[in-house]
C-alpha cells in the first residue's frame, strides 16, 4: 500500500498501521476503556441526512469562513495533538506547513515536539495553542507569555483532562514519551526500521514547551496517563479559566465543553469560542459525541459564542453536517494524524486535499454556493 492508494481518511489509518510500531499506532488510534465514545464520535454523523437542492447554479462556490477572527479557506480546523514527532520525524512542522498551504487553522499542544517559537517562525497562518493547566503555576505563565511574544492567534484551555482516561491499549503496549523500547515491543520496533532509524538518528525527542520546567515526558520516559495524573492541576475550576482568560488577553477558547450549562458559563466568563469535544474519546468513555450534543448547545448559546464541533470527522460531509446543525466550524485530530504517521507532510497534504475536494463536491451536490447557506433546513434527523 502506497500514499497514492489513499483516497479517504481510513486509508491513511491503514497505511499508518503498516508503517508504525504497534505501541505508537495504538497511541494514535486508541481511546479510553471500551472505546465506545471514540466509535460514536464518527457514527453520530450517520444519524442524519443532508437534503440537497438542485438547479442552484453552483459553478462558483466559496468554501471559506471566518473562525476566531481569521479567515479560513475551509470550515475545518486541525486540532492540537501531542507528541507528533513520535508519529513521524517531521512532526508539527509537517502539519503547520500543510495547514498554511491549505489556509487552515492549526493548533499545537502544550506537549508539542516543536517549540512555540519554532512554529511561530514557520508559518504566518492562524495558530492556536492548547494549554494544559499544570500544578506548576510558573510553567503555565511561562507558556502563556511565550505565546503572547510569538504572536499566537488564540489560546485554547483544555478543560476535560484534569486526570487521564484509562487508555488500555497504552497499558498493554507500555507506550511512553519519549518512546521506550521494552521486551514486549522491541520486535515491533525492529520490524519497522524506517520509523526506528528516524527516531534514533534524527534530532533528539523533546517537549520544548515544557522542558524548561519539567523532565517528565521529555528527557524522562513517562506514560501520558502518568504525566496527566501527576502533573496536571485537578483543582482547576471556573475561576481558574477566567483568570487564564484575563492573563492571556486575546482570543480565548474552552476546549472540552459538552453540556449546555457549561456552554452558558463559557459565555459568562467572556470566552470567544467553545470546542465541543470529548478528547477523541480518550477521556470519559460512555460520554456523548460532540455532534450528538451540538443541537442542544446551539439552542443554549448559538449566536453568542463561536461553536466548534471537534472529533469524529472522517469525511468532508461530516463537516458540512456539523455546520448545518449550527456549528461555526468542525475540527479533528486523527483526520490528519493518520496521514502524518503514514507519510509526513506529503500525507497531511494529501489528506487535506481529499477533505477539501469532499467539501467542495458536497456543497455543489447540495446546491449551496457558500458555507453560510448550510442551515438546519438542509439537515434531517432519522
Amino acid at each position: 500500500m502506497r500514499l497514492s492508494d489513499c483516497h479517504r481518511i481510513d486509508d491513511f489509518r491503514k497505511l499508518a498501521k503498516r508503517r508504525l510500531p504497534f505501541p505508537v499506532f495504538d497511541y494514535i488510534d486508541g481511546a479510553a476503556d471500551d472505546e465506545l465514545t471514540k466509535a460514536r464520535n464518527t457514527a453520530a454523523y450517520d444519524e442524519c441526512d443532508l437534503v440537497p437542492d438542485v438547479l442552484a447554479g453552483v459553478a462558483e462556490i466559496d468554501t471559506s469562513c471566518t473562525i476566531l477572527g481569521r479567515r479560513s479557506a475551509l470550515p475545518l480546523m486541525l486540532s492540537p495533538t501531542a507528541v507528533q514527532r513520535a508519529f513521524h520525524w517531521q512532526g508539527e512542522t509537517a502539519v503547520a506547513k500543510a495547514a498554511e498551504k491549505f489556509g487552515l487553522w492549526f493548533g499545537i499542544s502544550s506537549l508539542a515536539t516543536r517549540s512555540i517559537e519554532e512554529i511561530a517562525a514557520l508559518t504566518s497562518g492562524p495558530k492556536l495553542f492548547q494549554l494544559y493547566v499544570h500544578k506548576d503555576k510558573s510553567l503555565n505563565t511561562h507558556m502563556i507569555e511565550r505565546c503572547q511574544a510569538a504572536g499566537f492567534d488564540a489560546l485554547a484551555l483544555t478543560v476535560d483532562t484534569i486526570v487521564s482516561g484509562k487508555r488500555e491499549r497504552c497499558l498493554h503496549s507500555g507506550f511512553t514519551t519519549p518512546p521506550r523500547f521494552t521486551p514486549a515491543s522491541v520486535i515491533s520496533y525492529a520490524t519497522k526500521p524506517k520509523w526506528t532509524l528516524d527516531y534514533l538518528l534524527r534530532e533528539k525527542f523533546r517537549l520544548p514547551n515544557l522542558d524548561t520546567h519539567v523532565a517528565e515526558g521529555s528527557s524522562k520516559a513517562l506514560s501520558i496517563a502518568d504525566y496527566f495524573n501527576t502533573m496536571l492541576d485537578t483543582s482547576m475550576d471556573w475561576s481558574t479559566a477566567a483568570a487564564i482568560r484575563e492573563q492571556w488577553g486575546g482570543t480565548f477558547v474552552l476546549k472540552g465543553v459538552m453540556s449546555a450549562a457549561d456552554a452558558r458559563r463559557a459565555v459568562e466568563i467572556g470566552a470567544d469560542a467553545i470546542m465541543l469535544s470529548n478528547h477523541g474519546g480518550r477521556q470519559l468513555d460512555g460520554s456523548r459525541a460532540p455532534f450528538d450534543q451540538l443541537p442542544e448547545i446551539v439552542e443554549a448559546v448559538g449566536g453568542e459564542i463561536e461553536i466548534i464541533c471537534d472529533g469524529g470527522i472522517r469525511r468532508g460531509t461530516h463537516a458540512l453536517k456539523a455546520l448545518c446543525a449550527g456549528a461555526n466550524a468542525a475540527s479533528g485530530g486523527r483526520l490528519y494524524l493518520y496521514a502524518l504517521a503514514a507519510a509526513g507532510q506529503d500525507g497531511v497534504e494529501r489528506a487535506l486535499a481529499i477533505l477539501k475536494d469532499e467539501i467542495e463536491r458536497g456543497m455543489r451536490l447540495m446546491g449551496v454556493t457558500s458555507v453560510n447557506q448550510l442551515t438546519r433546513e438542509r439537515l434531517r434527523w432519522r
